[in-house]
């Protein structure tokens, strides 16, 4: 009997042993750190999309167009075709808009650290356990990157998440124009100024603020009384140039839209410690399309009426988006920040020297001078890297330069559009390598035939 029952559990403990080996051969744990359960379907469906060629000059998505059972692949401009090989002879360069593409091949390098798998069920409430509608931790990176930056003092601010820095701008003029007065307060902004800045402020019809155009016309015609909200553009968006407030006294409230300001950008003079400051995932990640930006509030007043506007008219930002923002920024902290800004200053500063030299060539066109900044960053002085070509037609003859760029095959964004002269366009330098391109060959063709002169690749 002893006998039977010491065979038994030798035969228990052989075929626990075999067991045991052939689950760590398969790499089988459950609820271990092993073969993936709930997640492996979502995971191996985005790689399958990922790994789809479209021959370097496009892209599939998960929620993109399915033909047949499979992604379809969306071109960029200038190419087509089912795997976006074919390219298109006459094609316009479209170099409207601000879509950040240039930092796409840095999230495609970095594509295992920057991924993530979101659960069903994750965060399905309104707020987080706290009873915010904000992420504590979000929030702690955020305040560490722009340590890490030197770009803006944190410390002693309020926080506040906007979807985008679109949705904070206007809650910005919202609060600064709830003082009581008799008479809407005057929204004001420098030449050339970012559109949606009127756009905006027209848009919602408030009695309580109306947009009144260039903020250097009442530099010496207020009356002591009258309450102005200055947008200040730093570094601007069209020209790049750096600014600061152009009116003064006590019934003037500034908003800083420090949205470019990163060292992809521009160099960092200092940290920016103003009252009110926004910014944006768009520019410093790139990811325009996940909607997130922020503002650093100093005056708890402004910050209780920013956050009640956008609690009534978003009822704070989706959980989603905060979850994608707050690994995007763990990947950006990398490093303390040189991988991405690095990767971003050496791809703008490029685009730019590449453009300035097809340029120099030319008596009919010219672009803006930016002179190089001593970057607290990169402990160096450093070259310019602007979002934007701001271009001029310099011939009398060429007024409306948007519809000569237009006649050569180029889209950009009419100057007046800024409140600037029909004889400017914005260019943008923002998008993908494929749109770069596209403008630097319209470019040379331009000059070429300005005087027979050679184009500058």
């Amino acid at each position: 009997m002893a006998k039977t029952q010491i065979s038994i559990y030798f035969v228990c403990l052989a075929s626990s042993l075999i067991l045991n080996v052939l689950l760590l051969r398969n790499n089988v744990y459950l609820g271990g750190k092993g073969e993936l359960s709930w997640s492996r379907r979502a995971a191996e469906e985005a790689e399958a999309v990922a790994e789809i060629s479209c021959s370097g000059h496009g892209r599939t998505y998960l929620d993109g167009l399915v033909v047949d059972g499979s992604p379809v692949c969306e071109c960029n401009s200038c190419f087509g075709g089912p795997d976006c090989s074919q390219s298109l002879p006459d094609c316009v360069a479209d170099v409207d808009g601000g879509d950040p593409l240039f930092l796409e091949p840095f999230w495609m390098q970095n594509a295992a650290s920057s991924a993530m798998l979101v659960a069903g069920w994750h965060r399905m409430g309104y707020k987080f356990p706290n009873n915010s509608l904000i992420s504590q931790l979000l929030e702690d990176h955020i305040r560490k990157i722009h340590a890490i930056v030197g770009n803006a003092v944190t410390q002693g601010r309020f926080i506040v998440f906007g979807a985008g820095s679109t949705q904070l701008l206007n809650a910005a003029v919202h609060a600064h124009s709830l003082d009581n007065s008799s008479a809407p307060a005057k929204v004001v902004a420098s030449l050339p100024f970012y559109p949606v800045y009127q756009l905006q402020t027209d848009f919602f019809r408030s009695l309580d603020f109306q947009f009144q155009g260039e903020a250097a016309l009442w530099k010496n015609k207020s009356d002591g009384t009258s309450n102005f909200i200055e947008f200040v553009t730093s570094p601007n968006n069209p020209d790049g140039q750096l600014r600061k407030a152009v009116l003064q006294g006590p019934h003037v409230k500034v908003i800083h839209d420090y949205a470019y300001f990163w060292p992809h950008f521009t160099p960092i003079p200092a940290p920016a410690d103003e009252d009110l400051m926004i910014f944006s995932l768009s520019k410093l990640t790139g990811h325009a399309g996940t909607r997130f930006g922020w503002a650093l509030i100093k005056d708890e007043d402004v910050y209780q009426k920013m956050l009640t506007y956008v609690t009534l008219n978003t009822l704070g930002i989706s959980k989603d988006t905060q979850l994608r923002a707050l690994q995007l920024l763990k990947v950006a902290l990398e490093g303390r920040g040189r991988q991405l800004f690095d990767f971003g200053y050496t791809t703008m500063k490029e685009r730019w020297e590449r453009l300035r030299n097809a340029l120099s060539m030319s008596k009919r066109f010219s672009i803006q001078e930016i002179a190089p900044r001593y970057c607290t960053f990169y402990q160096a002085i450093k070259d310019p890297s602007p979002a934007y070509a701001w271009l001029k037609c310099e011939r009398k003859d060429d007024k409306e330069c948007y519809t000569v760029l237009k006649e050569a095959g180029i889209i950009g964004s009419e100057g007046s559009l800024f409140g600037g002269e029909s004889s400017y366009v914005r260019l943008s330098l923002l998008k993908s390598q494929d749109d770069f391109d596209a403008l630097l060959h319209r470019i040379n063709k331009l000059v070429t035939k300005e005087d027979g002169s050679k184009s500058v690749i």
